[in-house]
C-alpha cells in the first residue's frame, strides 16, 4: 500500500499536567477535525503505562512505570478505526537518575507533568485500519 498525501494545517500547543497522555492527544486531534496526520511531542510524565506487541502471541503485553520520567520522544500517526480517530505513537523515555531510556507503544494512564506537542494535518484519501491476519494487528487498510 502506497499513497500519495498533502500537507494540511499545522497545530502546536501544550497538554496540561495530570492529562492522559494518549487520550488528550486525540482529543486534540477530534477537537480540531484531524483524521489523518503525524504527530510528535516531548515532555515529561509522572508516570506511565506503554506496551509492546507479543507476536508469537498476537497480544499486546503492557508494563507500569511508576517514576517520572523524561519524556524524550513521542512519535506517532493519526488515521482511523472503526469510523473513530486513532493516535497511534510509540515513545521513548528516559530516567532522571541514569539516563537510562525505556519506551514501546503509547498506552493509555501516562500521565502528563509538561507536554508540548505537534500535530501535522495530511490531506487527501483518508488512511482506515482493519485487522491484518497475518499480524493480528489493526493495520491501514487498501
Amino acid at each position: 500500500m502506497l499513497r500519495e498525501v498533502g500537507r494540511g494545517r499545522l497545530f502546536m500547543g501544550r497538554l496540561e499536567r495530570g492529562d492522559d497522555l494518549l487520550a488528550a492527544l486525540t482529543k486534540v486531534c477530534e477537537s480540531n477535525g484531524v483524521k489523518m496526520g503525524r504527530i510528535e511531542a516531548i515532555g515529561a510524565v509522572e508516570s506511565a503505562t506503554v506496551g509492546f506487541y507479543d507476536q508469537d502471541l498476537k497480544v499486546y503485553e503492557y508494563i507500569e512505570i511508576a517514576e517520572p520520567m523524561e519524556l524524550l520522544a513521542l512519535l506517532g500517526n493519526i488515521s482511523t478505526l472503526d469510523g473513530e480517530t486513532m493516535v497511534h505513537a510509540h515513545v521513548t523515555l528516559g530516567d532522571d537518575a541514569g539516563g537510562h531510556c525505556r519506551g514501546g507503544h503509547l498506552a493509555l494512564n501516562t500521565v502528563v507533568f509538561a507536554c508540548e506537542y505537534m500535530i501535522e494535518e495530511l490531506t487527501g484519501e483518508e488512511l482506515v485500519r482493519g485487522p491484518d491476519e497475518a499480524t493480528g494487528l489493526s493495520l491501514w487498510v487498501d
